[in-house]
């Protein structure tokens, strides 16, 4: 489907100069530095990456579903690149951009279908029930740390860390190995001088759990993948595995750690901290319309020479979904600066992405029963929990990709544990 688009203007030329994609107003005024952005280039906006790397920013609504939509014109795939001769080995954001590698996550067209013919059942067959369990019992052991100091960071003691634990067990790992991967993922997805270290250590956990569920088969996601009667290799599965355990985590780390700070400010969530089932999902869905744990996702490339949102676009050019941007998108939202809570049931976001490669439905539905459950543990174990610092003060990660808090500081009256330990 196309769209009128404005005149076509140069490629990352002429007019207002490219915008950095980096900076603090990625942290302190995203809906400002959008709108700053739609007026002085409209929906598609010519960006720069580390490095001076040119690159696309969609954030229009209608031209990110069109290109997310469109596989063909716009794939997913890295190798068509036109950057690559200028991309050093130690680029930073190497890890979020992905080189070409045999993943789920960075291929394209029947090689991609392969891959998700194969990961995609093995999620689905993480049974719900279990899966909650899990969490509760994991989200218990996390509480249980500092449920009797009276005090904590749910983002470095809680929402960091119940995710990958959780997914830990899901893909086999045993508990202990959750903290260790967790901290290996945060460094990846900062894209930070740890990165590529962080890349080669993530690499190397999965490796050894494919070897280990080779050796002995469980009721895990590893090991129902290995089962898969198509042939893979053992780096085949390893990148699937990464793919799955880095998308899971850090995402609905900060689903968790967002929907909470929602809800500690702002008056319209008061009635979650007493056992409000109902306002966690408001809250939850709020949250990804407006503050999406996701905000840019790398990327798709032009297949050829095109024109999208009046920009000129090149062969090879990465184009970048600005899914953060594309949900506040003046055109499809008429709530804009009415306080919030105009798209309550409305799950026509992009915060999972779109197309055939969204994020797939199973993985989607594994994280929101996961970061639901952890939240509604939380409150029922602390029900009067109170930020200890003024909610204008909380610092955002320095990420421009990942939307995410680095601590959220509360207090509560003390109580006792349950007994569970890490």
């Amino acid at each position: 489907m196309t769209h009128p688009s404005p005149p076509v203007t140069p490629a990352h030329g002429g007019g207002c100069p490219v915008v950095p994609l980096s900076g603090e107003r990625f942290h302190t005024d995203t809906l400002g530095l959008y709108r700053d952005m739609r007026r002085d280039h409209g929906p598609v906006t010519p960006v720069e990456l580390p490095g001076s790397i040119p690159a696309w920013l969609v954030i229009g609504y209608r031209e990110l579903h069109q290109v997310s939509s469109d596989a063909e014109l716009f794939p997913r795939d890295v190798a068509l690149w036109n950057q690559w001769e200028n991309i050093p080995e130690d680029w930073p954001l190497l890890p979020m951009v992905g080189r070409p590698a045999p993943s789920i996550y960075f291929t394209a067209g029947a090689e991609h279908r392969r891959h998700a013919a194969m990961v995609g059942p093995a999620l689905e067959e993480v049974d719900s029930f279990e899966l909650r369990r899990h969490s509760e019992e994991l989200a218990d052991r996390l509480i249980d740390s500092f449920c009797d100091r009276g005090r904590a960071d749910l983002v470095a003691d809680f929402a960091m860390l119940l995710p990958v634990l959780v997914l830990a067990r899901l893909v086999g790992f045993p508990d202990e190995d959750g903290a260790r991967i967790a901290r290996v993922i945060n460094d990846l997805a900062d894209g930070g001088p740890d990165a590529q270290q962080a890349m080669q250590s993530f690499a190397e956990h999965m490796f050894r759990l494919v070897a280990a569920k080779r050796a002995q088969p469980g009721d895990d996601v590893t090991s129902r993948m290995l089962a898969d009667p198509a042939p893979f290799t053992d780096e085949e599965y390893a990148l699937d595995l990464m793919a799955i355990t880095a998308a899971g985590h850090l995402p609905t780390a900060d689903w968790i750690g967002n929907s909470i700070r929602l809800m500690l400010t702002d008056d319209r969530f008061a009635a979650a901290l007493s056992g409000g089932r109902h306002s966690v999902a408001e809250a939850m869905n709020e949250v990804l319309w407006e503050d999406a744990p996701t905000q840019i996702l790398a990327g798709r490339w032009a297949a050829r020479d095109t024109t999208l949102g009046g920009q000129a676009v090149r062969a090879g050019d990465m184009l970048l979904l600005g899914l953060a941007a594309a949900n506040a998108d003046p055109l499809i939202r008429q709530d804009l600066g009415s306080g919030g809570g105009g798209q309550s049931g409305n799950s026509a976001h992009f915060s999972f992405g779109h197309g055939e490669y969204r994020c797939p439905f199973p993985a989607q539905e594994i994280a929101e029963i996961l970061a639901r459950t952890g939240i509604e543990v939380l409150l029922d174990r602390l029900p009067d929990i109170d930020l200890t610092v003024p909610a204008q003060t909380l610092v955002r990660r320095p990420s421009s990709f990942l939307r995410g808090m680095t601590s959220l500081p509360v207090s509560f009256t003390p109580v006792r544990t349950t007994g569970g330990h890490l």
